[in-house]
């Protein structure tokens, strides 16, 4: 194999097992916000036959740019930052690490709720205040209340099974799912959104799934519901869900993702009390770095290979 081939990574850094994991390559990295010009021109000087994808939009014009582009390797689960159609049109691979950072996501999303359900936020502001609400301050309890999933994936599967540990019904809407945990039920969307106390998104974003949390889905939701995403920021009409917290339809909302990142102050959400904000770190632990990059990288000696002993076998 040639010295020259060359793995680009749209970030600033890749987990050192990674990193050794790709020695035969030249690892050239795009920095840590890299925009489509940015990746067009490393694409056009360095030519990668592989792009491991942690940051920026891996557009038509990027994956054009790379005659020996030949696997675009996502460092985590969603692949919604890359054009999926344009790869194909090319014969180019798209992987994503699937489930290497599921148990760091699946516990940022249990912080979420219990957030919520608990106020934490506003207590420990008040508290640092010099209040003391014991008198008057109740919390959700969650025994006996029904957690509704929509998606049942590696992190959705995690976070039914500490909503069963405790107490709650759940209930799940995945029409991909090839088998459910012991005790989850699989239920249309709609009855989901109508029955559960908390509602928590485990799904990618699709063009068919876009904005599925809108006025109508949460109007359908029980008064005094919670929401959490920490998946795509696409899948919920931010406007609706806004004024859903400010009317007191629902409790309160966890988000982790955001239709436009990086999130700005002037956002309306920074504004709303009853909304609990992470700028997108579900899945960013020490465990979770290694397990992407590693899982990233190995989606991408795999594709290799694979075209390798393809090429060989017709030669």
């Amino acid at each position: 194999m040639s010295a020259a081939q060359v793995v680009l990574v749209t970030g600033a850094d890749l987990a050192p097992q990674a990193v050794e994991m790709l020695r035969d390559y030249t690892i050239v990295y795009a920095g840590k916000t890299p925009d489509e010009q940015q990746l067009i021109a490393l694409c056009h000087e360095h030519q990668p036959v592989a792009i491991i994808v942690r940051y920026g939009r891996i557009t038509p014009a990027v994956i054009a740019a790379s005659a020996q582009l030949r696997v675009i390797s996502k460092h985590g689960t969603g692949i919604d930052t890359i054009d999926a159609a344009a790869a194909a049109a090319r014969g180019i691979a798209v992987k994503a690490a699937l489930g290497a950072n599921a148990a760091a996501v699946a516990e940022h999303t249990w912080a979420l709720i219990l957030a919520c359900a608990k106020d934490v936020a506003r207590l420990d502001a008040r508290m640092h205040d010099g209040h003391w609400d014991k008198a008057t301050h109740k919390s959700l309890e969650l025994k006996g209340r029904t957690l509704g999933l929509v998606g049942l994936g590696a992190i959705g599967v995690r976070v039914a099974a500490v909503g069963q540990a405790l107490g709650m019904r759940v209930l799940a809407h995945d029409p991909y799912a090839k088998a459910l945990p012991a005790g989850v039920e699989n239920v249309a969307l709609a009855d989901l959104f109508a029955a559960a106390h908390v509602v928590s998104l485990h799904c990618p974003l699709t063009p068919d799934n876009s904005n599925m949390i809108d006025a109508a889905a949460l109007a359908l939701m029980p008064d005094g519901a919670i929401l959490v995403n920490t998946a795509r920021g696409g899948l919920i009409d931010e406007a609706a869900l806004l004024q859903a917290l400010q009317n007191g339809k629902l409790r309160a909302a966890g988000l982790d993702s955001f239709c436009i990142e990086p999130f700005s102050g002037d956002h309306p959400f920074a504004h709303q009390p009853n909304v609990i904000l992470s700028p997108h770190i579900g899945g960013v632990t020490s465990d979770a770095y290694v397990g992407m990059g590693t899982a990233a990288a190995a989606n991408v000696l795999a594709v290799l290979a694979m075209l390798d002993g393809e090429a060989r076998a017709a030669a």
